[in-house]
């Protein structure tokens, strides 16, 4: 999104797993073969930056809400996420550039007005993600799941003496809403925690920084 002034409601189902080690070419092979489609394109990489925002005693994370500014990828922007049931989450997207003077672009900040109640928001972690991203077709070739493997550095503002926190996580997200993706779902986290991954603890990756999750 970096262009253009329109926001946009998406809809995102996702499941996170931790793992010491990517997954290797013949994992994501076997993937697509379960899937029964077309073999999937060659791994796409991405430099990711993201600054979040929330208040001082952070109502937005204890509300199970994320708001941050991101730089990178092919979905750069401001991005307010909001839950909808387990795994799945709603996020307002509003284009880089709507900011005045640094401070929350003011539709996203009136989204969440009632939580915030007159606290201001300010940045309160940032988090760099080198991203390496492998599309699973299904049988007519059309993408069904994304997964993507992220090697995450994080700072937490506010604590300097505080140590950067770097961990590996594996993001499996659903991009077609027939029964097909869902199954794949499943599927890919099968074949995860065979090759030793395990479900994340934390329901963000912000809650792992600020231990709130």
């Amino acid at each position: 999104m970096g262009t253009g002034s329109e926001s946009q409601i998406v809809r995102e189902t996702e499941r996170k797993y931790e793992s010491a080690e990517p997954p290797g070419a013949e994992l994501i092979a076997e993937l697509a073969a379960a899937a029964g489609g077309a073999a999937p394109a060659a791994p796409a990489r991405h430099e990711l930056s993201a600054t979040y925002y929330d208040t001082a005693d952070l109502r937005l994370l204890r509300s199970k809400l994320t708001l941050r500014r991101r730089v990178g990828g092919d979905d750069e922007g401001w991005h307010l996420k909001l839950p909808v049931r387990k795994d799945t989450r709603q996020e307002l997207h509003v284009p880089l550039g709507e900011e005045v003077g640094g401070s929350v672009p003011a539709r996203l900040a009136d989204q969440v007005k009632d939580i915030t109640a007159g606290q201001p928001l300010r940045p309160v972690a940032i988090l760099d993600t080198e991203r390496t991203v492998v599309t699973l077709p299904g049988p007519p070739g059309d993408p069904l799941v994304e997964v993507a493997d992220d090697l995450v550095t994080a700072i937490r503002f506010g604590e300097p003496d505080s140590e950067p926190m770097t961990w590996r996580e594996i993001e499996v997200e659903v991009l077609s809403p027939g029964s097909g993706a869902a199954a794949m779902l499943e599927a890919v986290g099968t074949a995860l925690r065979e090759a030793g991954a395990r479900r994340s603890a934390s329901g963000s990756k912000l809650a792992r920084v600020l231990d709130a999750g």
